[in-house]
Order: structure tokens, then C-alpha cells, then sequence
């Protein structure tokens, strides 16, 4: 027992990321832990870690939409919760085992998008169910065409060739110091908001999980909004070629 707990607190040493956010830090990485103690020496892969956790959230999406009452409520969000503890898992083992990839890391990232899809519809139909409004439905939907949105373009910002040499990149103007740090507490706490696997917790034991549905769709639907600025900035401005010739044209 001893041994298996220091076992458990070296892999938490050497595996934890820096920085890393508060919640991982202090509730999930030290459940994680003693886990991946557990399948350090066997064939288990950490992808396959990572499929499995899709498959627990993917339970507790279901108990989100079907188990009605407070301890339903509970108990899909500590299911959630657990399938996030198995995505600290997959990590930490590849880390231990010095196997990081970055195939690893696109599966990991798109098993995050699944589950964000999953519980945004299924908390919205458990409201709707439970209190037979459709507006609930209605934010739902909106929800998942903004957090769509969102990571779509998100994506397309990050392609390859958008970040190659050829590729034009203009400079904006910099913002002042006091705009920053709004901007960047702003920030701050929408990743809270947004960093589902406990701010969800905290709404579920309220009984309201309400608290999470709307901060969610109100992030991601600024989110989405600054993404698509910063597409419009980047591609839809005049090129100063362009705006000449368009001078030339209406004078003529």
C-alpha cells in the first residue's frame, strides 16, 4: 500500500504539466495518478485510454438527459467527471512513458470536442424535459452551432499553411496596457466557465444545471465571435493594390 502510494505521487511528479489549471492540479491529476500506476506496466496504450474516456461520457451524457431528479443530476456529473480523470489519465501515461505524439494529442483533442457536443445537447434536453420549455432546446441548438463554429474556424486559423512563411501576416495595432488586462482577465474567467469538467460539478450540486448551460453557450458564442474577427481581419481587408485600382476605376 505504501509503496503503491508513492509510486502514485512520483508518476503525479514527473507527469503533472506546467502551468496547468487549479482543478487538475489538486482534484483530477492526483485521481489520475494512481491510475495510471495501475496500467504503467501493461499493454494498455494511452489512446486507448482516451476512446475510453469518450465512452464514460458519452454514459453520462445519457444519465444528463434520462436521470431525472437531484442524484441523477449527481451522479451524471460525477460519471463526467470521472471520464475527464481519464483524460488526465492518457496524457500522464504517455508522458511516463515518454511516448507523447502529436497523433495522440489531435485524438485527444477531438475526443474533447465530442464530449463538449455530447453534454451541451444533453443538458439542454434534460431542461427541456424536466421543465417542458423549448427555449431550453432552443439554446441548445445555439450552443452547438456556436461551439461548431468556434472550433471550426479555431482549426482553420491553426492549418499549416496559414502559418507558413509565404503566407501574409499583417500586424495590428497594439492595444493599450489597461485593454490587455481586461481582455486577458476576461479571458480568464471565461476558460473557467468553459472548463466544463468542474464548473459543471459546481451547477450539479446546486441542483442547477441551468448555471452551466448559459455561461457555456454566452463563452463560446464570444469565442466564436473573436475567432471570426480575427478571420475578417486577416482576409477581408483591401490590399492596397486593390483599393488603387478600384480608385482608378471609379475615376475613369
Amino acid at each position: 500500500m505504501v509503496e503503491s502510494m508513492g509510486v502514485s505521487a512520483e508518476i503525479y511528479r514527473k507527469t503533472r504539466k506546467t502551468p496547468d489549471l487549479l482543478w487538475n492540479r489538486w482534484v483530477c491529476r492526483p485521481l489520475a495518478a494512481p491510475l495510471v500506476a495501475l496500467v504503467r506496466n501493461t499493454p494498455v496504450t494511452p489512446n486507448q485510454i482516451t476512446l475510453a474516456a469518450l465512452g464514460v461520457a458519452t454514459a453520462s451524457a445519457v444519465m444528463f438527459a434520462w436521470c431525472p431528479g437531484y442524484w441523477g443530476l449527481l451522479a451524471a456529473a460525477l460519471v463526467f467527471e470521472f471520464s475527464y480523470v481519464l483524460d488526465c489519465v492518457d496524457g500522464m501515461l504517455a508522458r511516463w512513458r515518454n511516448t507523447s505524439s502529436p497523433v495522440g494529442h489531435l485524438l485527444d483533442f477531438l475526443m474533447d470536442e465530442l464530449k463538449a457536443f455530447q453534454i451541451l445537447a444533453a443538458v439542454s434536453c434534460r431542461l427541456f424535459l424536466e421543465q417542458a420549455d423549448v427555449r431550453y432546446l432552443l439554446m441548445g441548438i445555439l450552443g452547438l452551432v456556436v461551439l461548431a463554429s468556434g472550433i471550426a474556424m479555431t482549426t482553420f486559423l491553426r492549418r499549416p499553411e496559414l502559418a507558413s512563411p509565404s503566407a501574409p501576416t499583417e500586424r495590428l495595432p497594439a492595444r493599450p496596457t489597461w485593454v490587455r488586462r481586461a481582455i486577458g482577465l476576461a479571458e480568464r474567467l471565461g476558460k473557467l466557465l468553459i472548463h466544463y469538467p468542474s464548473y459543471i460539478l459546481l451547477a450539479a450540486l446546486t441542483g442547477r444545471i441551468e448555471l452551466y448551460l448559459y455561461p457555456y453557450v454566452i463563452v463560446n458564442s464570444l469565442y466564436a465571435l473573436r475567432a471570426l474577427a480575427s478571420i475578417a481581419l486577416r482576409f477581408g481587408r483591401f490590399k492596397n493594390a486593390h483599393a488603387a485600382a478600384s480608385v482608378q476605376t471609379t475615376a475613369s
